[in-house]
């Protein structure tokens, strides 16, 4: 495999926990951003900044991360 596939798996990865603990967070952290490192939950942020600058800190700057808001249904932003 490559180093994008690599990454591109571990993501994956990172987005399925997430979607497995979406209903949990949203409830209990509705709105936050929900950092996430390696299939684990490393934080909840009041905005997108916060949590990316959180990841950078604990990851590096050509680490990997998933931010993702907590809301029990992705909210659609705008359809074109």
């Amino acid at each position: 495999m490559t180093k994008n596939t690599d990454r591109a798996n571990a993501l994956g990865k990172d987005f399925h926990y997430f979607e497995q603990h979406r209903a949990e967070w949203a409830h209990q952290h509705e709105g936050k951003f929900v950092l996430v490192v390696n299939e684990h939950e490393a934080g909840f942020y009041d905005d997108y900044e916060s949590a990316y600058r959180a990841g950078v800190q604990q990851c590096g700057l050509s680490g990997r991360f998933l931010i993702k808001q907590a809301f029990a249904v992705e909210p659609i932003i705008g359809i074109y």
